[in-house]
């Protein structure tokens, strides 16, 4: 079973950084990361392949985050630049060993999750 453990959640203003940072308990896994607000669906944020050559951002997104993993470490890094009220929610990280694909963006497609952190932006 592959256990996933994020951090790096809290609270900051609108226009500040954070890392959110997923521990992944296994190797040569493509990691996504997805946010959920209450009462919504699971909305996918960033996804990093197996080797880290590939990779997808929500156009919500793109510009202002970065996906990157540390292999060495078994950690994805969701760098958050320029945080916007609407990016308050819980964030999860997930693991996938299907083939990377455009399918790669949806919540179906991967089998083991984090139980998120919360992220929370003031105005």
């Amino acid at each position: 079973q592959v256990q996933l453990v994020e951090s790096g959640g809290g609270l900051v203003q609108a226009g500040a950084s954070l890392r959110l940072s997923c521990a992944v308990s296994a190797r040569n896994l493509n990691v996504g990361w997805f946010r959920q607000a209450p009462g919504n669906d699971r909305e996918f944020v960033a996804a990093i392949s197996s080797s880290g050559d590939s990779i997808y951002y929500a156009d919500s997104v793109k510009g202002r985050f970065t996906i990157s993993r540390a292999d060495a470490q078994n950690t994805v890094y969701l760098q958050m630049n320029s945080l916007k009220p609407e990016d308050t929610t819980v964030y999860y990280c997930a693991a996938s060993s299907r083939l990377w694909g455009t399918w790669t963006t949806s919540p179906s497609v991967y089998a083991f999750w984090g139980r998120g952190t919360q992220v929370f932006v003031s105005e």
